[in-house]
């Protein structure tokens, strides 16, 4: 009897190795096509929207959800390496022209930020399917909050940006695109 438990547990124990390797396949290869996941977890945070919606109710689980998301927003939009703490060490972000250049490098990447947001959204999903979390709560008190506290950490954020002279976003920076070849702009010009 006891080889049938081991026999059992040894089939258990590959089938979740092989579903682990095949979603971190999968998930590697979703790496580069960023508006694709983006509009993918777009797709999901709609049908979690419109589940609430249409049961009306839910509404602490979609507030825990909005605290996560701002909390992994301010990740998102901070550099990893903290500029007042570099500031004691002596090394920090420049704040001059003369300094040397240093790319900002988030606390929490692009990649992780969309998982973790996709995982968020796919949990809030499945929660409500159990009647004992949706709580009965005056909702629009938990919206005025989660707004004011969007709003002021949002200004915090800001006020840090300005004061250490970062922008966490790539509108406006240069690209490289590579070299161009001498032969076709020869050719172009034939």
């Amino acid at each position: 009897m006891e080889g049938v438990g081991n026999d059992t547990g040894a089939s258990i124990a590959k089938w979740r190795s092989d579903y682990s390797r095949a979603f971190q396949y999968y998930l590697d290869r979703s790496t580069p096509h960023t508006e694709r996941r983006w509009l993918g977890t777009l797709v999901v945070a709609l049908i979690y929207v419109l589940r609430v919606y249409s049961l009306q109710g839910f509404y602490v689980v979609s507030y825990g959800l909005g605290i996560y998301i701002l909390n992994l927003l301010i990740g998102f939009l901070s550099p990893k390496d903290e500029p007042e703490l570099e500031a004691l060490d002596g090394a920090s972000l420049p704040t001059k022209g003369s300094d040397e250049y240093k790319p900002f490098i988030r606390r929490l990447p692009e990649f992780k930020f969309w998982y973790a947001i996709t995982k968020a959204f796919v949990v809030a999903f499945l929660l409500t399917f159990f009647s004992v979390l949706d709580v009965p709560v005056f909702w629009p008190i938990l919206l005025c909050y989660w707004i004011v506290l969007f709003a002021l950490t949002m200004k915090r954020q800001i006020l840090h940006m300005i004061k250490y002279k970062y922008v966490p976003f790539d509108i406006g920076k240069q690209r490289y695109n590579g070299k161009k070849s001498s032969a076709s702009s020869s050719r172009s010009t034939d």
